[in-house]
Order: structure tokens, then C-alpha cells, then sequence
């Protein structure tokens, strides 16, 4: 891997030469400090007779423990949950009802619980004789030494400490498995013994002891509303009676007897009058009309044609008589002259007739008044009697409204007592086994099992097997990695444990990165006298100036700690060195990887005269700041990737001769705002104070880290001071090499 630009390496005074030494090599690590898969190979392939022989043993004493443990047998009963109930059977306010709904999962999950209950377990129990079982009820044989021993130390129950039927019940329970199956209503029972027909029988009393009691809940259940409902009845009764004798006391105390219609006795007076009250109005209307009429036909002399002259006896005879005389009168005409004086008798006979008709009219029609006189007599009897009436009414309706409220609670116990016989009839009807059939039924029997399902006696063995051979195995590896012979190698530059210089206390160098191979010096030997103290990789020392006081000196770990401490204010730092080739670019990257260790970090190339950070792109070609100030390219064409870190790059392009101008460019400060926006921290490599105008960049980022060949010499306090006064408020001064831009 090289730079695009190779510059000359800057002087550096002569340093102390320390001594190096060949780096040890571990047998099973190697020089990155990662473990050598080749050497930890070579290791197993040594010890594999101890790991076969390990595997071996492990899987014999697994085949001697799983042969000797009872096998145990489990055989299944399955239940389908459905109503089972006739419709026959049912109660008439359900008869028209549509089918019950469905059973939902919490319902099935209840039932579930039915199964596991204590009473339905006491009752297996007792049927199957378990309790009489050895198996059941550890007591029985005798308890084994193994278990002994395991009770002393307390890993096991001490089985004479519990009743008899507290043990055969967590037998039981330890043998029986109870569950749903997913998506119906289908419920499993099964049950493990030594015996295959016990578990057989065992797992079919508990699906046949489950219908039972879910049989005898529902009887109970009938049986017990039935004989509340008789108790009610009897009450009820009484009540009736009670509000009856009520009703007809309060009647006869206040004389609101009932007529016809089942209507009390003033309003059917009422009724009766106002009918008789029109009858009279119609008839004394009609008798003042038809004499009225009568009267008008007597004075106008014209025929008297009417109902009342045709039913008169003696208007009949008048009349009789008159058709007889007109019929004689005109017989005689034709033989006789006007002035014959049979023809003026016959004709004063004829008006004699015509005056006792209008007589009798008068009569008939001064009859029709006196009727209706009658009439109009009888109104106002009759109206007189309504008024009487009124008055008791009006003052027997407060004791009617009292009555039809007695009536009403009588006529509510009366109804309420009829709905009770209905139910009482039902319930008593019900009462019986047959006539309640349980929820369920059985739609699988469990047969006895043919093989036992525990142990596992193969996979058991496999199992053990592998665990020994991966335990084993793993023990190997992990003592060829702790092995004094293994520890990692101290790569990088070592010091001794001399004392440092008092021009400037300890300086440190940084880590270096992957890609960059940097000379491995082997700490020197010291004298036994002097103890060692194990210190952190720093540069060669380096020529102090004379009669320069010291700077101090801060690792890149300190800085980037400094950095994640520091907040929003040290979201953007400036890498600036001294002069080429004083380790600028190394230490940038190194920055930046070791804060993306925790966080998010952007390495942007600012050094336009010399860049170098392309070299460790995933995409040395792609574009970089100055296509983006021009315009050429946007933010996701020129954000690459660190090859061998989390850490994104932004390369300086194709700057061409346009260093200054890129450098002076009021864009560097949006693109730096933008990345600012996304990123935890961004690192900035200015390259070198001498080549670029680090004023240019003070406003970018106010904290800066300074990359000193020699921290002592002039440069670097020149290099300091121009910093500062350029507006960095916060320069932290880091000690550089050019060894490492060799490397």
C-alpha cells in the first residue's frame, strides 16, 4: 500500500539507539495476536488420544446409566369438547335458539385445568389403585440408597416426610401430561408408567372419570335449581294469595264492584245513561219533526200522505170513505148534470169526508207533540241521572287508581309464579343422568405402547459423546492459548524502564492501524535489579532541543477519551502536524478508528497539498471535496469506507491546482456542518502547518490535536502559537514520527 504523493522525510536528530530483539512467536498465536488455527490443529491432533479416549469413556458410563433406569411408557386418550345436548332436550326458551357458539381457547385452557384437578386425580387414584403401586408410592419399597445420600445432602425430598397420598399424587402428577392441541378443540391426555397396560388404563379412567364429573356438574346443577325453584314456589304462592285477598278486601271495603267487561259498576252507569240520553234526544227529535211536517200538510190543504196518518185506524176509514163516495160521484156524472141533487150530495159527502180528515190530522199531529213533550220529559230524568252518576264517579277514582295498583302487583306475583311452575317443570323433568349428557366425548382410547418413550437410550449416548469430545476438546485449545509460551507478543515501539528525559514526561505514540506495518522493537532486557513497568507503545525518542522548555505530550487514546468526555464541543477536531512526514495522516486515522470504536466517525481529507487518506478506501477513485465544492458530485458518491474499520472516509478528489482556492472555500464550512449533522464525530486531517493555511480551518473545528516530530523543538512551538492566535481554542500536542510514514 503507498501514498499518491511521496514527499522526502523530514531531518530528525539522532536518537539513542535501543536494542531489538527477534519477537517470540507463539506456538498457536500469531504476530497480529490472532490465534493460529494451523497451531491449535497441531495441538488437538496431539492430544487426540485423550479426547477419544475421553468421548469413549463419557459414552460408555452414558449407555450403563441410560440401561439401567426403568423405561417408562406412555400411552394417549383424546377428547373432542362439543355440545352434545338434543335439541329435544332442551328448554323451551332455547329450543328456537341457534346453535351454541363454539368453545374459544380460554374455555379449552379451562378445561385443561379440569383435568389436572386434585379431586379428579383422588379419584384415578383410588379406581387404579395407585396408591397401592410401588411406583406410585416410593414408601412402599423402601427407599433407595442413592436417593438416601441425596437426602442427607438436601438434593431430594425425604419421601417419609410426606403423607401417603401427597406422594402418590406427585407421582402422579410427575407421570401425566395434559394438554390443547392448537387449532381445535381437541384435548391430549397421556400418561407414562413402567407398566404399558397401567398407562393405558390410567390415562383412559382419567378422559372416562373427566365425562363423569362434568355429567354429575350438570345434574347437580339441575337438580340443585330444582329444588330452589320449589322453595320459591311455595313462597310465591303465599305472595299470590296475599295480593288477591288484598285486592278483593280493598273492592268490597270501598264497594268498586265489577259489571260486565270486567268494568267497574259506575262506568257501566255511565255508559248506560249516555246511551239512554241519546236514544231520547233521537226520539223527541223525530216527534216535533213528524208533526211539525203533519201540521204543515193539514194547512196547506194538500194530500195528507204520511206514516203517522197511514197507521191511523180511524184516518184509514175517512179515507175508505172518501175513495167510496168519488167512485159513486163519478158513476152518477155520466148520467146526471151538475145541478142534479144527487150529485151535489155526493159532493158534499166528499168535503164533509176531506174536513174530518184534516180534523184527524190535527189530532194526529197535536198527539206527535205530547210525545215528544214525553220525550224531552224523559231527557231531562235521564240527564238528572247522569249527573248522579258523574258525581260517584268522580269520587270513587282515587279508589280505583289504589285498586288497579293492587290488581297490578297481584296480577305480577300471579305471573311470576307461572314462569317458576314452567321452570320447575323443566328442572324436574331434567333430573336425570341420561337427560345430561357431558361436553365431551371420547374420540381416541389410549392402547398400551409397544415401546418405551424415556430414556432416549441413542440420542442420550450420541449426546454424551459429543459433550465429551466438545468439553475435552475445549479444555485442550483453552490450555494451548493460556500457555506461558502464548501470551501475545508487545508489538510496536517498547520503552525501557530508564528514566525519561526531563525535557518532557513520557511521550506516547499511538496504535497503529492495520494497514500500516509499522517496525516491531522488542522491549530490552533489563538488569534483575531494575524492575520493569509495562507501558504503552510510544515513537522513538526523539532530539530535545536545548534550553527549550518541555510541551506536554497526550497519547491519541487520551485525546479521543478527552474527545468522547468533551460532549457537542468535541463533535469536530482538527489533525494538524508540524511538518511532512511527521505522522499527520497516521495519526488522523488512528483518531478516528479509535473513536469509532463506541461511535459513529467521518474522516474528511482537508490536506489539498499532500493527501494521503484515499489509500485505505474501499474506493481510493472515487470523488472527494473538491468534485462536491465544484458541483460534480454529491454526498453519497464521495463517502467511502475504511477497509479495515467502521470508520467513513471522505477523500480530497481530484484538487488539481486548486489547493488554495479549495482550501478558502465558504463550501468547506456547509459540507462540514452536513456531516457534523450525521456523524458523532469528525475528524479533520489538515496535513501539514508549513504546506497548507491552518487558519483556513480554524472556524471548521475549534478543537485541534497537534502532530509534533519534536515536541521540544521551535516548529513546534511556532506551529503552537500560530494555531492559536489562528482561533483553535483547545491544541492538544501529540508526538509524531517519521518512521511511521516509512511504514
Amino acid at each position: 500500500m503507498r501514498f499518491r504523493k511521496k514527499s522526502k522525510p523530514a531531518a530528525v536528530a539522532p536518537v539513542p539507539v535501543m536494542p531489538v530483539m527477534a519477537p517470540v512467536m507463539p506456538p498457536v498465536m500469531e504476530q497480529d495476536g490472532e490465534p493460529d488455527l494451523r497451531g491449535l490443529g497441531r495441538a488437538l491432533w496431539r492430544r487426540k488420544s485423550t479426547i477419544i479416549l475421553f468421548t469413549v469413556v463419557a459414552a460408555a458410563i452414558a449407555f450403563v446409566v441410560v440401561n439401567s433406569i426403568s423405561p417408562r411408557y406412555r400411552s394417549e386418550a383424546r377428547l373432542l369438547l362439543e355440545a352434545r345436548e338434543s335439541v329435544f332436550m332442551r328448554a323451551d326458551a332455547e329450543k328456537n335458539s341457534a346453535e351454541r357458539s363454539a368453545l374459544d381457547p380460554e374455555a379449552v385452557t379451562s378445561q385443561v385445568q379440569l383435568f389436572l384437578s386434585r379431586d379428579l386425580a383422588r379419584s384415578v387414584i383410588k379406581k387404579e389403585k395407585l396408591d397401592e403401586n410401588p411406583e406410585f408410592d416410593p414408601a412402599i419399597g423402601g427407599m433407595s440408597p442413592l436417593r438416601m445420600i441425596l437426602g442427607m445432602f438436601g438434593m431430594a425430598r425425604d419421601v417419609n416426610s410426606l403423607s401417603q397420598d401427597e406422594r402418590t399424587l406427585e407421582s402422579y402428577y410427575d407421570r401425566i401430561n395434559v394438554y390443547a392441541i392448537e387449532k381445535s378443540r381437541v384435548i391430549g391426555v397421556d400418561f407414562s408408567s413402567a407398566n404399558p397396560e397401567l398407562a393405558a388404563r390410567v390415562a383412559n379412567a382419567v378422559a372416562e372419570q373427566y365425562l363423569t364429573l362434568q355429567q354429575s356438574a350438570k345434574t347437580d346443577q339441575t337438580r340443585a335449581a330444582s329444588n330452589w325453584l320449589s322453595v320459591e314456589i311455595e313462597k310465591m304462592r303465599a305472595n299470590v294469595a296475599s295480593a288477591e285477598a288484598k285486592v278483593e278486601a280493598y273492592r268490597s271495603r270501598s264497594n268498586l264492584f265489577v259489571g260486565s267487561n270486567n268494568t267497574s259498576l259506575p262506568s257501566q252507569q255511565l255508559t248506560e245513561i249516555n246511551s239512554q240520553i241519546a236514544a231520547a234526544r233521537g226520539q223527541k227529535s223525530d216527534l216535533e219533526a213528524r208533526a211539525k211536517q203533519l201540521r204543515e200538510l193539514v194547512r196547506s190543504g194538500q194530500p195528507i200522505d204520511s206514516s203517522d196518518i197511514a197507521n191511523s185506524e180511524s184516518m184509514r176509514r175517512l179515507t175508505e170513505q172518501g175513495n167510496s163516495l168519488r167512485s159513486q160521484l163519478a158513476e152518477q156524472s155520466t148520467t146526471l148534470m151538475d145541478q142534479h141533487p144527487r150529485i151535489k150530495e155526493l159532493r158534499a159527502q166528499i168535503a164533509e169526508i176531506e174536513r174530518a180528515k184534516r180534523t184527524e190530522g190535527e189530532r194526529l199531529a197535536r198527539q206527535l207533540d205530547n210525545d215528544a213533550k214525553v220525550a224531552g220529559d224523559r231527557l231531562n230524568a235521564v240527564t238528572a241521572s247522569l249527573d248522579q252518576v258523574k258525581k260517584l264517579a268522580s269520587q270513587t277514582n282515587e279508589q280505583d287508581v289504589q285498586l288497579r295498583s293492587l290488581e297490578r302487583d297481584a296480577k305480577s306475583q300471579r305471573d311470576l309464579l307461572e314462569s317458576y311452575l314452567v321452570k320447575y317443570s323443566e328442572a324436574s323433568a331434567r333430573d336425570n343422568v341420561n337427560a345430561a349428557p357431558p361436553e365431551a366425548r371420547i374420540i381416541s382410547r389410549a392402547t398400551p405402547a409397544l415401546k418405551p418413550t424415556y430414556p432416549k437410550k441413542m440420542p442420550t449416548v450420541l449426546i454424551a459423546a459429543f459433550a465429551a469430545f466438545a468439553l475435552s476438546a475445549g479444555f485442550i485449545v483453552t490450555g494451548a492459548l493460556l500457555a506461558p509460551d502464548s501470551a501475545p507478543v508487545n508489538y510496536g515501539y517498547a520503552q525501557a524502564n530508564y528514566p525519561a528525559p526531563q525535557a518532557y514526561a513520557q511521550p506516547q505514540a499511538y496504535a497503529h492501524p492495520q494497514n500500516f506495518a509499522a517496525p516491531v522493537f522488542a522491549p530490552p532486557r533489563m538488569p534483575p535489579t531494575l524492575p520493569q513497568m509495562a507501558s504503552p507503545p510510544i515513537a522513538p525518542a526523539m532530539a530535545v532541543a536545548p534550553m527549550m522548555p518541555p510541551m506536554p505530550v497526550s497519547s491519541i487514546e487520551q485525546v479521543a477519551q478527552r474527545l468522547r468526555q468533551s460532549g457537542e464541543s468535541g463533535k469536530r477536531v482538527t489533525v494538524v502536524g508540524t511538518a511532512r512526514n511527521a505522522g499527520t495522516t497516521y495519526a488522523a486515522i488512528t483518531l478516528a478508528r479509535a473513536l469509532a470504536a463506541e461511535t459513529n466517525v467521518v474522516l474528511v481529507d482537508l490536506a489539498f497539498g499532500a493527501p494521503n487518506i484515499s489509500v485505505i478506501s474501499t474506493d481510493p477513485d472515487a470523488p472527494g471535496i473538491a468534485e462536491l465544492v465544484r458541483g460534480q458530485a454529491g454526498f453519497g458518491d464521495i463517502i467511502t469506507t475504511d477497509q479495515f474499520s467502521q470508520v467513513h472516509i471522505v477523500a480530497t478528489g481530484n484538487v488539481g491546482t486548486d489547493a488554495l482556492a479549495l482550501a478558502a472555500s465558504p463550501m468547506l464550512q456547509t459540507i462540514i456542518d452536513a456531516l457534523a449533522q450525521s456523524y458523532d464525530h469528525v475528524v479533520l486531517d489538515a496535513g501539514s502547518a508549513a504546506d497548507m493555511p491552518v487558519e483556513s480551518f480554524a472556524h471548521l473545528a475549534q478543537v485541534s490535536v497537534l502532530v509534533a516530530a519534536n515536541p521540544a523543538d521551535t516548529v513546534t512551538r511556532s506551529a503552537r502559537e500560530r494555531m492559536t492566535m489562528a482561533g483553535f481554542a483547545d491544541v492538544t500536542m501529540v508526538a509524531g514520527a517519521a518512521q511511521t510514514v516509512a511504514a
